[in-house]
């Protein structure tokens, strides 16, 4: 497991962070959070299975249908690492991942960290999620007409940032690593995921961290979150734009973040 998701110790402090990237990324997104983590934590990066980092051949098409199966990842990660109590950092898709393993063993947890994350992205008539059935279509059709073009196009809209910009630049090197029909596949599974009846179920302390403006998870979701995560739960909104202030933003990012981590 370490070795097939590039696992990775850093720092010197005593406590366990657990960084874990959303889609499109690998664990090369925290770099700049990481410098300011390493005197107080021992940090854990990992990447993702389907990352354009890991080996294609590891990639399970089936197992990977849920988002269930990258929690049992992460929670096979720790084990092998024999790691018993952790704070765990989720951006994107990954902070769904940690609500899932923290309702699994809510005892490795101490608490939840969640960054631009969603529970639905698809609307109904009595949730906002952000998008529409047709708007999923038409993404999954772009990504399989022209996977090149598609990154292309959805790099800059994610970001929240012009095409020239550093942090488009960036996400867009590792969203284009990944093989186009694993991306495909992993952004079907995000997007058509549902897990708001586990919401509830969760009994772990859970910061959201959320931007002012978010292309991919709306205001509306994390107000939602807010309101059904079971157990203690906080909300603190960025004074940033886009899907990864932690790539474009760090530096809005990381006062907030170190407030955050302390147990």
């Amino acid at each position: 497991m370490l070795a097939a998701h590039n696992v990775r110790i850093v720092g010197a402090g005593h406590q366990y962070v657990v960084l874990s990237h959303g889609f499109g990324s690998d664990q090369s997104v925290w770099k700049y959070i990481l410098p300011y983590l390493l005197n107080d934590y021992k940090v854990i990066l990992y990447d993702m299975m389907g990352a354009g980092s890991t080996n294609p051949q590891d990639f399970s098409f089936k197992r990977y249908s849920s988002l269930h199966a990258y929690a049992d990842d992460l929670l096979a990660i720790l084990d092998e690492l024999e790691i018993e109590s952790c704070v765990f950092v989720g951006a994107s898709v990954s902070g769904m991942i940690g609500v899932l393993a923290s309702i699994e063993r809510p005892e490795v947890f101490r608490k939840l960290v969640l960054l631009g994350s969603s529970p639905r992205y698809l609307n109904d008539p009595s949730y906002y999620g952000g998008f529409e059935q047709h708007d999923l279509d038409q993404l999954h059709g772009d990504m399989k007409s022209n996977f090149k073009s598609w990154v292309a196009g959805f790099g800059p809209l994610c970001v929240g940032a012009d095409l020239e910009s550093r942090a488009v630049q960036e996400f867009s090197a590792t969203i284009y690593s990944m093989r186009p029909d694993i991306a495909l596949n992993v952004s079907k599974t995000i997007f058509e995921s549902d897990l708001r009846p586990t919401l509830p179920l969760v009994t772990v302390p859970v910061h959201i961290l959320q931007t002012r403006k978010d292309m991919a998870v709306p205001f509306e979701v994390a107000n939602y979150l807010l309101q059904n995560l079971g157990g203690w739960t906080t909300m603190e909104v960025l004074n940033t734009e886009g899907h990864l202030p932690h790539l474009s933003d760090p530096n809005v990012v990381i006062p907030v973040l170190l407030r955050c981590l302390p147990c």
